[in-house]
Order: C-alpha cells, then structure tokens, then sequence
C-alpha cells in the first residue's frame, strides 16, 4: 500500500469514527457536540474519499445509510427467539393482581423489583449485530418469522451501524436487540399535510406511517421519512452478559443504542402505578405515540424462572392507558355482516378526530346493546377507542329528535336471504352460507397466514372477486385463471401470474391450516392443530360425533357443538368436500407408541438437523404429546441440538436441562 493511500485510509477510518460519534449525540443521547455545518463537511469530505477511492468504502459507512437498489420482495427472517406479545391490564386493580400472580408463583411474598417503560405504538423491530456490526433488520412478523428489511433499517440515523467500543472488554460476538420503530408525531403531521396537498392518501397514524416507512420497497423512500427507534429487550446474545432488564438498557446505551429515557426502575407495585398515573399526564406532550406502561421483572434470572404462557411472558405486562373518548352525532345505523353471518348494527358518525385517527363508524355490538344505551339517530354520543384500537359507543350524551327506534332486519342487507334469530339469544345471523359478504371475509381468512397463506390475495381484490362472481365458494379460488386476475381493476399480467403462483402453492397445506382456514365457530390455531393430530383426517373430522370431538385436548362441549353443527349443514358439507378435492392435505405425523410418557413435556429445538426440517421435528414432538418453546428455562424438560446449535445448547448445560442429539431424538420419539 502507497503512503499516500495509507494517509487517506487513516483519513477515512477518523472521518467515520467521529461521525459516528456525532451521530450518537445527535440521534441518541439528544446532546449535539458539533454545528450542522460542521457535521455536513464531514459527511462531505468522507463521501468525497469514498467516491475517489471506492476500494476504501465499507458496508458500514456513515455514507451507506442510503441507495440501496428497490427489492421486489422481503425475505423471510427466522427469528433465534421469538418475539412474544404481552398480556394487557386495564387497571391498577389488575396490575396488583399482576403483582399477586408473579408472587404466588415466586412463593415470595417480598416486593418484587420491576422495570417500567412507556408502551410504544409502533412497530417491533429486531436487529441483529454480529462482531459489532449491524448485519440483520427484520420486522416482528408473527413472532417466529419476520420480513427482512435491512436495508431500509439502514438508513435510520439513530440506529447504529457499528457498535461503540465499550469502555471494558471486546464487542459482543452476537447481539439481538429488539425495539420499537416510531414516527414523531410532529413530523407525522407535516408529511400528512403535504400528501393531502400532493393529492395522496394520508396515513391515518403516526404508527401506520411508520409501518409503510419501513416496509417500502425503495429504501430511498425509507431513508426520507424521519424515522427514530427506542430500543427494549434483548434476544439471543454471545460474549456479552446482562444479569437484569435495567442492566440490559444501560449496556445496549453504552453501545451506542437509543433507549427510552423515561424508563424507571420500580421497587414495588405501586411504582409502576405511579409511573403509569405521571405517564397518563403527559402522554400529549410526548413526540411519539404511547398507550400505556410496560413492566417488567428486573431480575433476569426470576424472568427465567417465570417463564412464559402461550405466547406471552408470564414476568411483563402491558399496563394500557385508560381508553380515549370524543363526542359525535349518529347520522345513521347501518348492519355488516361478518363471516359467520353475524350481523353488527355499526353507527355511522359525524366524522371525529380521535386517539391519532378520523372515526366515522363505532361498533354497537347488537340490538340488546343498542335498546340498553337507547342510542336512535340523531343522539350525540360518547365514543371510546378500547385499547385506543376498536371504536365502540359507550353512551349517550344528548338524545336528539326522536326517531323511530332501530330494528334489525327481516332479511340480510347484503343478499336479502333469511335472518336467523333464537328467543333468548343476541345473535341475529344471515343463513346464507354464500351470501357475497360472508364470502368476502371467509376469503380473507381462508387466504390469511394462519391458513392457507396466499400471498397477494388482499380484501380489495376478494370484493371484486365475489361481486364479479369469480368466486362464490371457497374452492372457487383453485379454478381462476391468470386472464380472468388479469381482467381486473388495478392488476397487470405480472401480478395475475404472481397470485396464480401463489394459489398453486397453497394447494398442498397442513390439515391445521385447513381445518383452521374453514371458520368454524370457536375454532382457531391452536384448537385446529390438536384436532388435526387427533382426526388425522378432513373425512374423519367430517364424521366426528360430539363425543369423538369432546375427547380431543382442550375442547369442551360448545366448541364439539360448533363443529358438529358447521358439518351438520348440508351446503358447508359439501363445498368443504369439494375443497378436498382441489386440495392436497398433508396429515401431521401419527401419534407414536408412548406418547403418555411425552405429553406435556416442553422441548426446546436449536441448530440445524440433518434428517428431517425443524417443521417436521416440531410436529413429531406435538403428535407424541410433548409441546415446543422457543427459550430454555429450567422448566425445559429437552433441548434438542443439531448442528451449530448457538447459545440455546449452553444455556441449557448451565441450567441443567437434558440435551439430545438428533440420534437421541429420533430414539426418544419412536420410542
């Protein structure tokens, strides 16, 4: 290497380090060090060595935050652990309760220490550094799989792209930091106002904005919009430690991560509800969107101990903000259908600002709901957003000029079949099994993840679908034709061909997800996968007595009833038989000779298997009896390790818990 050459690499590495350094006073710590003037002649000077010398430029530049070619499709990103959701309180009486629980399962009755944070109203994020450099950005997506959007995560300025050097010891090998993407509320309302002068829809929230921000398929697009994050909790980490949730918070901020500053360490209860009740007096005044507090056991090794329920952590909780309220004027009650035929009587409103958003409809659930409240049009009411999320009327306010009170109809709104409805019962319901508007949201769940995922298939083009009567049964998706997606509004030949694809992906699926995507009454993900391991088959669902479905785990006798009387009705036998036909069901694995001894026991699965896929390793566990978690805690009863197993399989050595190798597995399922 020339002298000159070496002088300039010392140049560059000196521009990038202080710039970085600017960066994470600016965007992070919010204690600027330098002018804008003197920040832009860096950033000057560093592009103009990097454009003079591209052998010097790297990924990680300051200057690469930007110019990334478009991506016609996010790739899948598994995440190492998943990303739970969080079971909500809507009030102090159930935060001590809260409280109680942790206790009673700790067998402690000391004063247990928690980590209060503002909820955000954004969206999940996890972001991956490996050897201090950002590698990975993905979106929470269900919790197991994400969308990667790296490059667009990229261009966020207050996410660094390298790690700050700590102050002792090296970079952690692995470092999983998962956080909340928001969209200031000021800059939110200046980009709203200039899409209305453009002609462009506005976002109707700060939080939607910034999932269409970060989910653009230009990162040009992203790297416009004013994006920040705060980060929260970690995922899998290598070569570094954290030994509680405040420790976590203040080493990821020594990195050079952009944390909440009005976090708060809690030694009670009753702090996080002081937290909660200053938060709720402030909320307005913050730049972001917020719905209430998270809290947090402290203590990493009592969260471990804690464990998780479901999907959810059993050590934090979601302590959500009273809902929002505004006063509006009914102008007209009006009846949608949904895809079990319910009908909703939904008031139409005078259009009101609320919460972030414009509302013009608000639920009233049912006709029982409405004579309680004696809502008529005409009434000013008071209309709450619970969890600030589904608009309903809570009461009137001021009744108007008396009209005649509202009545359900005779007849469905939409097909103006029969309305079915039980002395003594609330539901009113459409007995048309094909009626347009039912189809329309059986399409939509039929075609959702959880079911048949097919990709493309969104609410605008099912309504055109069914009004054009392309598809008047379920099956009728398997027979459309790329010239007939074509010939619709807003979709070219790419996009036909794409959603064509896509349908003859879905024809071989999981009987779970078919079970699931029919729509059963009280039948979801977890009810259809325990049926799908009992009956093994659609025919023998079909053919189940109540007693057969009794017998199945976790389903009762409403639930047995619900599906007997689905399969009961003539029409929806036979369209679900029509759909075998078009369809290929893939069984879940048969149950094996000692399945008692498996039931109920948690596995943990890491690493990579040589002989079967961890889909298939995870149903293997599922049909002996044994259920699968994503983190190891002393309640894990196996970990199960492949090859390059990560931290899983070290955790689970100091804790303890048995390992198998895939050998050991597969004798331990056969068994």
């Amino acid at each position: 290497m020339s002298a000159k050459l070496n002088k300039l690499e010392i140049e560059v590495t000196r521009l990038r380090e202080q710039i970085d350094r600017h960066n994470y006073r600016y965007y992070v710590l919010d204690d600027p060090e330098v002018t804008d003037a003197e920040y832009d002649r860096m950033m000057r000077r560093l592009e103009e060595l990097e454009r003079e010398h591209p052998e010097l430029l790297t990924p990680d530049s300051p200057t690469q935050r930007v110019g990334a070619k478009p991506s016609e499709k996010f790739a899948v990103v598994v995440h190492r652990k998943m990303m739970l959701s969080l079971a909500n309180a809507m009030s102090a009486e159930e935060m001590i309760e809260f409280d109680k629980r942790i206790k009673r399962f700790l067998k402690n009755d000391h004063d247990v220490e928690y980590v209060a944070e503002v909820k955000l109203d954004g969206l999940a994020i996890e972001l991956i550094y490996e050897d201090g450099r950002l590698t990975v950005g993905s979106t929470r997506g269900d919790g197991i799989n994400g969308e990667d959007v790296t490059p667009n995560i990229r261009t966020i300025k207050s996410i660094p792209l390298r790690l700050q050097q700590p102050a002792r010891g090296p970079l952690p090998k692995l470092l999983e930091v998962r956080g909340e993407v928001i969209y200031p509320r000021k800059a939110f309302e200046r980009m709203n106002a200039e899409r209305v002068r453009n002609g462009e829809a506005a976002f109707a929230n700060p939080r939607n904005a910034a999932a269409g921000s970060l989910r653009q398929l230009d990162p040009n697009i992203t790297a416009s919009r004013p994006l920040n994050i705060f980060c929260y909790s970690p995922g899998v980490t290598e070569g570094i430690e954290f030994k509680s949730q405040w420790d976590f918070l203040q080493g990821i901020k020594s990195l050079g991560l952009r944390v909440n500053p009005l976090t708060r360490v809690c030694s009670n209860v009753e702090g996080v509800i002081e937290f909660w009740n200053e938060l709720t007096e402030m909320r307005h005044g913050l730049d972001y969107e917020a719905d209430g507090v998270v809290a947090k056991v402290n203590s990493y090794a009592l969260q471990e101990q804690l464990g998780e329920v479901s999907r959810s952590p059993r050590w934090a909780i979601a302590y959500k903000f009273k809902a929002q309220q505004a006063e509006t004027v009914v102008r007209d009650i009006e009846v949608q259908v949904g895809r079990i035929g319910y009908l909703t009587p939904v008031a139409k409103l005078e259009p009101v600002a609320l919460a972030g958003v414009t509302i013009s409809n608000a639920s009233l659930h049912n006709l029982d709901e409405i004579r309680r409240k004696d809502v008529h049009v005409g009434d000013t009411v008071m209309i709450e957003r619970a969890g600030d999320v589904i608009p309903y009327v809570l009461k009137v306010t001021k009744p108007g000029p008396r009209q005649e009170s509202f009545k359900m109809p005779e007849k469905c709104p939409i097909c103006r079949a029969a309305i079915e409805h039980e002395d003594g019962e609330v539901g009113y319901f459409c007995v048309n099994a094909n009626c347009p508007a039912r189809m329309r949201e059986s399409i939509r769940h039929f075609a959702s993840k959880a079911a048949l995922d097919i990709d493309g298939l969104g609410d605008k083009l099912i309504g055109q679908l069914v009004e054009k009567g392309l598809v008047k049964e379920l099956d009728d998706i398997f027979d459309l034709t790329t010239e007939q997606i074509a010939g619709l509004e807003r979709m070219a030949d790419k996009s036909a061909q794409n959603l064509i694809a896509a349908i003859e992906r879905s024809r071989t699926v999981a009987l779970d997800r078919v079970i699931n995507g029919l729509g059963i009454r009280h039948v979801g993900e977890h009810t259809a996968r325990q049926l799908a391991l009992r009956v093994r088959t659609l025919e023998a669902l079909m053919d189940a007595s109540e007693d057969d479905l009794r017998a199945v785990r976790d389903i009762g006798d409403e639930v047995a009833h619900s599906i007997r009387e689905y399969f009961d009705e003539p029409r929806n036998r036979k369209a679900v038989e029509r759909l075998a036909r078009k369809i290929k069901i893939v069984a879940p694995p048969a149950p094996v000779e000692g399945r008692g001894a498996l039931r109920d026991k948690s596995f943990v699965l890491t690493g990579t298997l040589e002989t079967m896929t961890r889909d298939e390793a995870e149903q293997k566990i599922l049909a002996a009896g044994g259920r699968v978690t994503s983190a190891v805690s002393r309640k894990t009863d196996y970990v199960v390790a492949g090859a390059e197993p990560g931290s899983k399989l070290r955790k689970a050595t100091e804790l303890g818990v048995k390992t198998l190798d895939e050998r050991e597995f597969v004798t331990l399922i056969e068994g």
